[in-house]
């Protein structure tokens, strides 16, 4: 499987770690606890938004763009990261934000993401809660060519077929490192959203015939929505590669138990699981996607729907900035 006709720059630190966590392997009593460390990525932060917009800002650039516009909740990782990889690569960046955490405190208004989207530079829009934000996506670009300027607008989440070849690359990157630390990968742990990063696993995996499942835990909506959601992205990006063979119905596992009352909204199984893994790993989650990823690892470790000798790897998408907007909730 060769990427490399696809545009892309060099925006990670890559190939980010793949560490053993051994004290909280042990504090679960099994299975064998991995963390790949995609909050490593570098570029304000780091993050899993980094791996796409690799792909994504190699095809704007490509296009001849000059702007860049995207858009998310208040606290967006991803937006973060593409203010950041525009400012690097010297283009204007506007940013939509959506008011959709239904009791923000001041910390949650003005800390965290939103303090780093100013620091970088990018143009702040707001809109309230429930706001078709697609369409907004879209308004802005055409105000912007209205005035002559060449936008590239990317998705929530940078999650479209562009955007989730950077986790088709990290598939290959993964079972790699698996290799050389001489262990078998039989599951992939993973937060799931706008659903690019467990689309990118699921197809990257099957590219190289892995039998390794990819287990996605919703952090957004309804556990039939997002497996839609994955299903449809992982089907599109298959295609734009493509991978020839179907995709079988196996293939997308997403549980959204571990939601909570919504996104953003923190949960006390969310809370214990980033206070638990900061104790005996010393490992900082987020509290939006990989702490409610990481409480349904543990519970799925706990109550043995994993065995104790299998390789189960935790992908940390990173965003640890949204702890600073939750300061009440985990302190």
């Amino acid at each position: 499987m060769n990427l490399d006709r696809f545009p892309r720059i060099d925006l990670c630190h890559a190939p980010t770690p793949l560490e053993f966590m051994p004290r909280l392997t042990q504090h679960l009593g099994g299975p064998q606890l991995w963390i790949k460390r995609d909050d490593c990525t570098g570029m304000a932060l780091g993050g899993n938004k980094a791996r796409k917009l690799e792909f994504l800002l190699g095809e704007a650039l490509q296009q001849g763009a000059d702007h860049v516009v995207t858009l998310g909740a208040l606290q967006s990782n991803h937006v973060r990261q593409t203010a950041a990889a525009a400012a690097r690569l010297g283009l204007a960046c506007t940013v939509i934000l959506e008011h959709r955490h239904p009791n923000p405190d001041y910390a949650y208004l003005h800390n965290g993401n939103v303090l780093l989207d100013v620091l970088l530079g990018a143009e702040i829009v707001y809109r309230p809660g429930g706001t078709d934000m697609a369409g907004a996506l879209k308004q802005v670009g055409d105000q912007l060519r209205a005035k002559g300027r060449r936008p590239y607008l990317i998705p929530s989440g940078g999650s479209n077929p562009v955007g989730t070849l950077g986790y088709v690359k990290a598939a290959q990157e993964l079972l790699l490192q698996a290799r050389e630390k001489n262990f078998v990968l039989d599951h992939v742990v993973v937060a799931s959203g706008s659903a690019g990063t467990q689309a990118g696993l699921v197809v990257g995996l099957a590219a190289q015939a892995s039998t390794a499942s990819v287990q996605g835990f919703a952090v957004s909506q309804a556990e039939h929505l997002q497996h839609q959601r994955v299903a449809a992205l992982a089907a599109a990006t298959a295609r734009f590669i493509g991978h020839t063979s179907e995709l079988p119905p196996q293939a997308v596992r997403v549980n959204a138990d571990y939601l909570g009352e919504g996104y953003s909204i923190p949960s006390a199984a969310m809370v214990d699981a980033v206070q638990q893994v900061a104790r005996v790993e010393g490992i900082l989650l987020d509290p939006v996607y990989s702490g409610k990823a990481m409480a349904g690892l543990m519970d799925w470790a706990r109550t043995g729907r994993f065995r104790q000798d299998e390789n189960v790897v935790f992908i940390h998408t990173g965003g640890q900035a949204g702890l600073f907007g939750f300061c009440d909730t985990l302190s």
